[in-house]
């Protein structure tokens, strides 16, 4: 498999344009009060995108008389939701680190005595892409059955340059096998594999470099991402990595201030990162160098809880200097086995205190931000693809107050209508 297959062409759905009517809207659209409510709404869908989202009585009469009709019944419709930080193609799992976790191993222990990331290494690289995409399926499918339309989908479990293409070829296969679009982050800079261990400049040399240009050149990267921090790589290393994507033309995400403040939301800052992403530890001049540039500041409270983090990401800081914010599951084998988005709102609200707004924003329109796609979708606006979701609630609080509960009514991605 080569070349670029990642298309955001959307093809025609419907013979006919399709309009979803008697709707209660959450267009998100940017300038509109809160979450774009409409209360008495509809959606237009020609062609696979939204010719109209608004008032119902706006409509003009030819659009009722010229659309198969879809009577919502009161429902509320959503942009589909994004989950913009995913390590979902791997092989294997690490329950046994979970097990170790319970009994009082920190993440810094489990990684050094040869566990964390590189643990996941061995069982990755054993497998075919066609395997690697057997076992994501049902992680990839649980999101769909969620509302997920858009999700990203990181390397960094290959640490050489087969494994790490092998495994953004299965990422990019699960675009086509399911109806999601994929967004793809080269993660080479994710750990050291054993064999370079205490050799963090010829590991990029040898390995991250080279693998940025194999990833380019073969179309499977669409933003190049790095692990920042005193387990993983430090900023000039990471700065490596970033000037050579910046060569590329391919736009930078790092993790960073997860478990220490190394400065890494500056530097990614520094090189107009999409994201910065955890950010538990993250300083006053962090948080303003990503609202001078613009950098979304994307929230993985699953990885905050199953490490038993106790430092909260500063939001209110966030929020005074205008940082949008996302979220997203971190769903990776080892400290984030998470394929809930409903569950990852319910957890930004309850561990790190944001609303009922910012999390339906964090998993929709400021996720799609964070990928660099908000001209694409994560909105109900005209000219976007078709990407809906359909609920049925009461209130949009309930889709963030409820655990464990999924009233997805209908998933509708560039205007057709799958899953539920």
């Amino acid at each position: 498999m080569t070349g670029n297959i990642f298309s955001e062409e959307v093809s025609p759905a419907e013979a006919r344009p399709v309009l979803w009517r008697n709707a209660r809207l959450a267009t998100l659209a940017p300038g509109k009060e809160g979450l774009g409510i409409v209360e008495k709404g509809a959606v237009l869908i020609e062609n696979g995108r939204i010719a109209f989202a608004g008032a119902e009585s706006e409509l003009p009469a030819s659009a009722i008389e010229h659309s198969d009709i879809v009577d919502l019944e009161g429902r509320w419709v959503t942009p589909g939701l994004v989950d913009c930080h995913t390590h979902i193609v791997h092989g294997g799992n690490r329950a046994r680190e979970f097990e170790m976790r319970l009994a009082g191993a920190t993440y810094e222990e489990v990684a050094r005595a040869g566990g964390g990331i590189v643990s996941s290494v061995k069982a990755t690289n054993a497998l075919s892409v066609e395997e690697l995409v057997a076992q994501a399926l049902p992680r990839l499918d649980t999101l769909l059955a969620e509302g997920v339309t858009t999700i990203e989908i990181k390397s960094g479990y290959g640490l050489n340059r087969t494994g790490e293409v092998k495994m953004l070829q299965s990422a990019r296969l699960l675009g086509h096998v399911r109806p999601v679009r994929v967004a793809t982050s080269y993660l080479g800079a994710h750990a050291t594999p054993v064999e370079y261990k205490g050799r963090n400049g010829d590991y990029l040399d040898d390995v991250v470099l080279p693998g940025l240009d194999d990833m380019h050149g073969l179309g499977l990267a669409d933003a190049v991402d790095g692990f920042c921090e005193g387990i993983a790589f430090s900023t000039a290393e990471i700065a490596r990595v970033f000037d050579k994507a910046k060569t590329l033309g391919l736009p930078v995400k790092l993790h960073a201030e997860q478990l220490s403040n190394l400065g890494g939301a500056k530097l990614a800052a520094s090189y107009g990162a999409l994201s910065a992403d955890h950010l538990e530890y993250l300083d006053e001049d962090g948080v303003a160098a990503m609202a001078a540039a613009g950098t979304v500041a994307v929230l993985l409270p699953g990885a905050f809880y199953a490490i038993h983090e106790k430092q909260k990401p500063p939001v209110e800081a966030l929020r005074r200097a205008g940082v949008p914010i996302a979220i997203a599951t971190d769903c990776n084998p080892g400290t984030s086995p998470l394929t809930s988005m409903l569950l990852t709102m319910n957890m930004s609200a309850t561990l790190f205190g944001l609303t009922v707004e910012e999390c339906i924003a964090g998993a929709t329109r400021e996720g799609a931000r964070a990928l660099g796609l908000l001209d694409k979708t994560g909105t109900l606006e005209p000219g976007k693809s078709a990407d809906l979701a359909v609920w049925n609630i009461e209130s949009l609080a309930e889709l963030v107050y409820r655990i464990g509960f999924n009233p997805l009514h209908a998933r509708v991605f560039k205007g057709e209508r799958n899953g539920r």
